[in-house]
């Protein structure tokens, strides 16, 4: 709970329950909250009595004014007490508690609300249903873990916008009755009433408003920006809507963009951390192509110190003849070490290949170095030279083991980089207590479907290409990369950003090259191009979100834990009952009529939903 240290004048509380202190003996005193236990010792009523500072002990003696109130107070009712401040004996005192050297002895008892039976128990850390507990979350949040999430979360907004205050952004609003976003997820849609069969969408993110503020010239902008988009719920995730920090700069490079980015967040961690290590600035900056080879994904752990490597070259025309035909189909083989595991059980090595069959892939073998000697399933069709070069390639020596993926790049990566977590969690290799940063850099402008053929944007359509018009004109779309970079923090992404596209020949032709004719491009983007045809700066920024660092800070596992109101998976609120059906009037006064899925279509749907989820 937060500490409040004024001393307050009001009819309700002369302090609050996290206040008094021994200094306090003797003081009379008026006290208001929530009776969060109670224990009846026969003659004596103990109270613990909270509020959103903290908890106070009050003693209710038999024979004072309110005795009989006390014995029949339940958790939860609201009551004031007055009475006078005592100071616990030595062998009373609790110093589990900020307020544990006193108690108060209550002369006075009002209840001024009271509670009925509780569906989840305040006082307890007891796990309750999802349901319950997003059905009455004005409970849950009454509970002093929950609590202390959404306090924390309030102070690390305060903290960024000081911060970014201070280093000269400016703090503007921008709408959130907009027109439909092309960020690529789904929009939600509000229908207007004055334009018939007309939508407002509201915005995935304040993408294109932000830049525009650029080009009206006011060169530094931030925001706490709420952001919808209509997405399934994951541990990371919240359906529905989401906070960013949302920033945008004029005439900045990539690196700009990175120094104004790196005190903000390394402040606000070293503010929060509580003894946690952290990255200092600068923060590494790793290629994709990189962080896909070496950790097989691009948001990268870099609490796990396992390397991923490509062995293809040792695998190549050897005996091992799965592998060595996959090569010859265009498969690739990466390494991933298991440092000191050569003393592990075979169980350890089995208990992995079963989980690699259960997640989809054909299985993981592996090869164990005990001295100068090669252990296991694959060891045997590789002669000496290969497995020096193993050795050299993967980074392993003696007492490691090592496991391997052969499959398609994309497959491969993947597959390498689940294996890497893995392992690295069932060795217990992971580093404790750290925030681990780095930026990951150079994201490729266009991608090619494997199976159409046809190239599309990879990540952000509105990146600036490395190059400029001159790469684009020249050079092989899959070999561009854009200026667009992510920061990532212990495997999660934080923020998505880059160096925009502000030119609108570049604009034509980026578009132009994954099969967007001119018109196309004017039509779905008139605004922002008409403002560029206008001079408009070079410009780039980032959006780490506000939910996701408070995760991180909060040390939970799921992004429901610091939100306020959460939807459940469904992407329903349980408390306000929504969504919810709209009165036909309503609808019509929109132009709307409601066109209901049959039970069938809506039993796959809900079942699809599900998986997805």
């Amino acid at each position: 709970m937060t500490t409040s240290t004024h001393t307050l004048h009001s009819p309700y509380r002369t302090h609050t329950c996290g206040q008094l202190r021994a200094t306090d003996n003797s003081k009379t005193v008026k006290l208001s909250g929530w009776v969060h236990r109670k224990r009846d010792h026969g003659n004596l009523v103990f109270i613990d009595l909270r509020d959103h500072y903290g908890l106070t002990q009050c003693v209710v003696a038999a024979g004072s004014h309110g005795f009989s109130i006390a014995e029949g107070l339940r958790n939860e009712t609201v009551i004031q007490i007055e009475g006078t401040v005592i100071r616990r004996s030595d062998d009373t005192i609790n110093p589990k508690m900020p307020t544990g050297d006193i108690e108060v002895m209550v002369t006075h008892i009002e209840v001024l609300s009271t509670a009925d039976p509780l569906p989840l128990q305040v006082n307890a850390d007891t796990d309750f249903p999802e349901e319950t507990r997003l059905t009455y979350r004005f409970l849950d949040l009454r509970r002093e873990k929950l609590h202390r999430n959404i306090v924390l979360r309030s102070q690390v907004i305060a903290s960024l916008r000081r911060r970014m205050i201070d280093q000269g952004f400016m703090e503007f609003q921008t709408p959130i009755l907009t027109s439909s976003s092309p960020e690529g997820a789904r929009d939600f849609l509000v229908p207007s009433r004055l334009h018939p069969g007309q939508f407002y969408a509201l915005p995935q993110a304040p993408q294109q408003f932000k830049q525009l503020l650029m080009v009206a010239g006011f060169d530094r902008y931030f925001q706490i920006a709420p952001c919808f988009r209509d997405e399934d719920a994951r541990a990371d995730r919240s359906p529905g809507e989401f906070y960013q920090l949302d920033i945008e700069m004029s005439f900045v490079t990539q690196e700009e963009v990175f120094a104004a980015v790196e005190p903000v967040l390394t402040g606000v961690f070293n503010e929060f951390a509580g003894g946690r290590t952290l990255t200092q600035a600068p923060y590494p900056r790793i290629p994709y192509y990189e962080s896909m080879l070496k950790y097989g994904n691009d948001k990268p752990d870099l609490r796990n110190p396992i390397i991923i490597s490509d062995v293809s070259a040792v695998f190549n025309g050897s005996g091992f003849g799965i592998f060595a035909k996959g090569i010859d189909k265009g498969f690739v083989v990466r390494a991933i070490p298991a440092p000191g595991a050569s003393t592990q059980p075979r169980s350890f090595f089995d208990k992995l290949n079963g989980w690699a069959q259960d997640i989809g892939m054909a299985g993981l073998g592996y090869i164990i170095f005990e001295g100068d000697e090669a252990k296991g399933p694959i060891a045997k069709f590789l002669d000496a030279d290969r497995l020096a070069l193993l050795r050299k390639q993967a980074n392993v020596s003696a007492g490691d083991a090592v496991f391997f993926v052969c499959d398609k790049e994309s497959k491969a990566s993947k597959f390498a980089g689940l294996a890497r977590t893995r392992i690295a969690q069932d060795l217990d290799l992971i580093e404790k207590n750290a925030f681990r940063f780095c930026w990951v850099v150079d994201f490729p402008m266009y991608e090619q479907d494997e199976d159409t053929g046809k190239i599309d944007f990879s990540h952000n359509p509105f990146s600036m290409p490395q190059g400029g018009l001159e790469a684009l004109n020249t050079k092989d779309p899959l070999t561009i990369n854009a200026y667009q970079y992510d920061i990532v923090c212990n495997g999660i992404e934080l923020s998505s950003g880059a160096i925009r596209n502000h030119l609108p020949e570049v604009m034509y032709k980026a578009f132009e090259i994954a099969g967007y004719s001119k018109e196309v491009v004017e039509e779905q983007f008139s605004g922002m191009l008409n403002a560029f045809k206008f001079g408009a700066p070079p410009h780039g920024g980032s959006a780490p979100g506000v939910d996701r660092i408070v995760m991180l800070l909060a040390d939970e596992p799921n992004i429901r834990e610091v939100i306020l109101f959460p939807m459940n998976q469904q992407a329903q609120d349980l408390m306000m009952k929504a969504p919810s059906v709209v009165e036909p009037e309503r609808l019509k006064e929109l132009h709307l009529s409601i066109n209901m899925p049959k039970p069938k279509e809506m039993v796959v749907r809900k079942i699809s939903d599900g998986a997805a989820s």
